[in-house]
């Protein structure tokens, strides 16, 4: 799966992505999280200022707004990747 891939997933219903499936695109491009094992999951970003995500289990769907931070942290990774080449 590509960066635009799971943006284009994300954005087409944000309030119907299951946190599993947030889960593991968080894992894919951000790594291990530096929390779990509750029902949150945060993430630490390679970038200075807001260096984090964090997402919920709400009865096994991500909550809509996590769901945009998600997207916004993968826009800034493309970017941030798309200026390094």
């Amino acid at each position: 799966m590509i960066i635009e891939d799971a943006i284009r997933s994300l954005r087409s219903n944000p309030r119907g992505i299951r946190f599993n499936e947030l889960a593991a695109i968080c894992d894919l491009f951000f790594g291990t999280p530096r929390q779990s094992g509750t029902s949150h999951r945060v993430y630490r970003m390679p970038w200075p200022g807001d260096p984090r995500v964090n997402i919920q289990n709400d009865r096994g769907m991500a909550k809509a707004y996590q769901v945009r931070q998600v997207i916004r942290a993968l826009e800034m990774l493309k970017n941030r990747l798309n200026d390094a080449t």
